[in-house]
């Protein structure tokens, strides 16, 4: 489960952000996954709820997550199209030379927290 791995490293970013930014605890984490980043939602939310109870500026934080579906670019007729995992070929001319531009993202968008000020 790679998911245990990806929120030790996202919690890890946070706190070293939180504690910078003089924080008493944060509230929540927005990350933004994209579709192909093949990120399990249930385990995902079982790493969160165990790795985040280590630290009590954590230990109440909720994860939002938003997930960015695939969406590529035709090298050949300059098209730009939404699709699956696994369909990439160009719907407008039948391409298969196509870039992916969405889709693979794995972001901390944002996080709210709280000061004593």
């Amino acid at each position: 489960m790679h998911e245990l791995g990806l929120v030790s490293g996202i919690l890890d970013i946070v706190l070293d952000t939180a504690r910078g930014a003089g924080a008493s605890r944060v509230v929540s984490v927005s990350l933004r996954i994209g579709d192909m980043a093949e990120v399990n939602d249930e385990s995902l939310a079982f790493a969160w709820e165990v790795l985040r109870d280590d630290d009590p500026l954590t230990a109440e934080a909720s994860l939002e997550v938003e997930y960015v579906h695939p969406r590529s670019v035709c090298g050949a007729c300059g098209a730009s199209f939404g699709h699956d995992r696994f369909h990439l070929r160009c719907p407008v001319c039948g391409s298969r030379e196509t870039r992916l531009v969405a889709g693979r993202e794995m972001d901390i968008a944002s996080m709210e927290i709280e000061t004593d000020d």
